[in-house]
């Protein structure tokens, strides 16, 4: 595979629009809680919301160099996919399959993960991958 700037851009595009979900979803949460579930319920839902929206904002700072940036994509990719191993553990134990969770399932153990995928090989075939590393380049 050849560098391609058409593609770097087309994964710009698409880490920009996946990580909207992240952050409008987390600011919602943060903003309105969970409404009659408790104090402590609603404080820790909106800190778990604060993290969510972080996540989103952390892929969205990789989108100017995201070539250069594989190490916090994985980062970012990594807590999402372990988040979303532990929602489908909660299915699996009986939570309720709604349509919301299965969006967010879909984004965090497909979309996501496949985002990275794409990610590292954008990285691999960069300018400045072959720059720095000419021996996987023979």
């Amino acid at each position: 595979m050849e560098y391609s700037p058409l593609k770097k851009t087309a994964l710009q595009c698409a880490v920009v629009i996946a990580a909207g979900l992240p952050v409008v979803a987390g600011l919602w949460d943060v903003l309105h809680g969970l409404q009659g579930a408790g104090a402590w319920a609603e404080n820790h839902e909106r800190y778990l919301s604060g993290i969510l929206m972080a996540i989103g904002v952390g892929f969205w700072s990789s989108v100017p160099s995201i070539e250069s940036k594989t190490a916090r994509f994985r980062l970012l990719t990594f807590l999402v996919f372990v988040g979303g191993v532990c929602r489908l553990l909660g299915v699996a134990l009986g939570d309720p399959l709604s349509p919301s969770v299965i969006v967010a399932l879909t984004m965090e153990l497909v979309i996501t993960p496949s985002l990275c995928l794409w990610q590292s090989r954008v990285a691999e075939h960069s300018p400045a991958f072959a720059a720095l590393s000419p021996q996987f380049h023979s």
